[in-house]
């Protein structure tokens, strides 16, 4: 007979700052064993795919199995060029705040193939509404650098006037929606905005990121219900890189199941990817992509992957975590395993990529030595105080023009 009693049940990380990190609770597949479905597919016919992980390279660097996309050498060395491009850039970044030049960054470290295969999967005109860790979308898309940093600095030509925090980027030309501080909020703007690109029979589509702590939030369920009622031409990804801030994926339910088969429920197609891998994340998206853009609806990607760094300059991860657990992370590297595809594919070298590490540094640090120059947190050029009026109304209302007038400015 059952006791009738019940009790709480707090989930636990597998380890604790100063303990051996343990992955073995972390079953990684052989690459290539899981099957790629016709596009067209009756969702229901591909559950089982919400649980499996889906991988192209294998330990070698070798691309197997049907998720195979094929790519040209071009396209492999643009994406490993954006992606250590996005990890210079995000270096130098951290560098500064901790010189006092801004107050706050996140960097990708670890992520970066989660944007920038996606970015070249999905095409320029897509709208991409993107959460912290995913500047590589705009690097992916040749995004101007000093742009990028002036928004961090918010200095005299920021184009977003000092209004956002630092890496809260923006840009319409760029099809990279505003980042939002609210967690979840992205996910509903790119439905709404799918669905009105639906309406307007747009062959544009939209695609989605949230971290896998914020599927939690109600926002991640009203954005999947109205996919699901209304077939948004939207792809909705789910960034598993293990940890929110400092609570392990399990608070948010990743003890239990997969994040991807939390689309299930709603009748979405739902996949779950090796993130550390370019080809695959590459693969999954050209396929949600042109599922969405045949009017067959929306797609729930969860991509599995590790976030390498603290969650922002803010956060120190030793405090909640092994500080080796990053090296103890099954799944590799992105850099390093398309680097290590494209030698063994005999289309590059040690000394091309040590060339093109240098290369990215100096772009890196030209760019940062032009955006200084227009200003930094602690001096420089400053926008005006005016333009704080600016921007809500078409034209001005007499109340604003007379609180300008107060102000003085």
């Amino acid at each position: 007979m059952l006791k009738n009693s019940s009790r709480l049940h707090i989930p636990e990380p597998g380890c604790r700052p100063g303990e051996t990190p343990d992955m073995s609770h972390i079953k990684v597949p052989p690459a290539g064993e899981v099957r790629r479905p016709a596009e067209d597919v009756d969702p229901a016919e591909i559950r089982d795919l919400a649980w499996a992980l889906i991988r192209v390279l294998d330990d070698d660097g070798n691309p197997v199995g049907d998720w195979n996309p094929g790519l040209s050498a071009d396209v492999l060395e643009k994406g490993l060029r954006a992606m250590m491009l996005t990890r210079a850039y995000d270096a130098r970044m951290v560098r500064v705040q901790r010189q006092g030049k801004t107050s706050f960054y996140m960097k990708s470290t670890g992520e970066e193939a989660v944007a920038v295969a996606a970015a070249l999967a999905l095409e320029y005109g897509d709208m991409c509404f993107p959460t912290y860790r995913q500047q590589g979308l705009l690097v992916a898309r040749d995004w101007p650098l000093v742009d990028m940093m002036n928004q961090v600095y918010s200095n005299s030509r920021d184009r977003l006037k000092g209004r956002q925090m630092p890496v809260f980027y923006s840009s319409r030309e760029a099809g990279f929606f505003s980042i939002s501080g609210n967690l979840g909020t992205q996910y509903s703007q790119a439905v709404g905005w799918a669905m009105a690109s639906a309406a307007d029979s747009d062959n544009r589509i939209a695609a989605a990121w949230i971290g896998e702590g914020a599927t939690a939030e109600g926002d991640f369920h009203h954005a999947l219900t109205f996919a699901s009622v209304y077939q948004a031409p939207v792809v909705l990804n789910i960034v598993n890189n293990q940890w929110a801030i400092s609570s392990f994926s399990g608070i948010a339910g990743g003890e239990r199941t997969t994040f991807a088969s939390r689309g299930l429920g709603y009748g979405i197609p739902s996949l779950r990817v090796d993130g550390n891998d370019f080809l695959a994340v590459y693969a999954v998206t050209r396929w949600a992509a042109s599922r969405a853009r045949s009017g067959l609806g929306p797609t729930v990607i969860e991509l599995f992957t590790y976030r390498a760094e603290g969650h922002s300059t803010s956060d120190d991860p030793s405090k909640y975590r092994p500080g080796s657990e990053a090296g103890a992370w099954p799944l590799g590297d992105p850099i390093e395993r398309l680097k290590a595809h494209m030698i063994g594919a005999g289309l590059w070298s040690e000394d091309q990529h040590v060339a093109l590490e240098k290369e990215l540094d100096e772009v890196v640090r030209a760019a940062g030595k032009e955006s200084e120059s227009y200003g930094t947190l602690k001096e420089g050029a400053r926008i005006p105080a005016s333009t704080m009026f600016d921007d809500v109304y078409k034209e001005m209302p007499p109340h604003l023009v007379e609180q300008r007038k107060q102000a003085g400015v």
